[in-house]
């Protein structure tokens, strides 16, 4: 019996002293170089909401961060955006909305935009895979342009509905 236990325990040492696969640097670096690319484009805006966000400087502001999402290389330059994301989306949310725009079908936008950019920097501080969250960030964003297409392109007069 003791043979037999010293024969398992041989075995048991032996197959655990293997040597385990080594990750190659390419895998490595794979990792830590990424692109954004693969990210959705930002939809495009109408000429007649155009007027009104270019007047608008806090998000023009947002607007030129958000295309450097699009050049960030890797993890490093996007937490650096993603702070500067952080910092003008909340300069957007207290700043003095157009008056087209300052209605709760925006204010909502903006919100699910900051909670999927707030999502991108937990995933970035947590080091877990980011892309995912990324893509969201940046439907959520285009979810908010094609508000602004849709409230300056709506000819229904609320005034007639209301008024009974």
């Amino acid at each position: 019996m003791r043979k037999l236990l010293f024969s398992v325990i041989g075995i048991m040492v032996i197959h655990s002293c293997q040597e385990q696969p080594v990750v190659a640097s390419d895998e490595l670096s794979r990792k830590e170089n990424f692109s954004m690319n693969s990210l959705d484009k930002v939809v495009p805006t109408d000429p007649k909401a155009m007027e009104y966000l270019n007047a608008w400087p806090e998000f023009r502001a947002l607007e030129s961060e958000i295309e450097r999402v699009y050049q960030s290389e890797n993890k490093e330059d996007l937490i650096l955006v993603v702070e500067e994301l952080v910092l003008k989306q909340t300069a957007l949310e207290a700043s003095v909305y157009p008056e087209p725009f300052d209605i709760p079908q925006i204010r909502s936008r903006q919100r699910v935009f900051k909670t999927y950019l707030l999502k991108v920097r937990a995933a970035l501080d947590d080091r877990a895979e980011v892309l995912t969250p990324a893509k969201e960030m940046i439907a959520a964003y285009n979810a908010m342009r094609k508000q602004f297409n849709v409230v300056v392109n709506n000819t229904l007069d609320t005034n007639l509905i209301l008024d009974d």
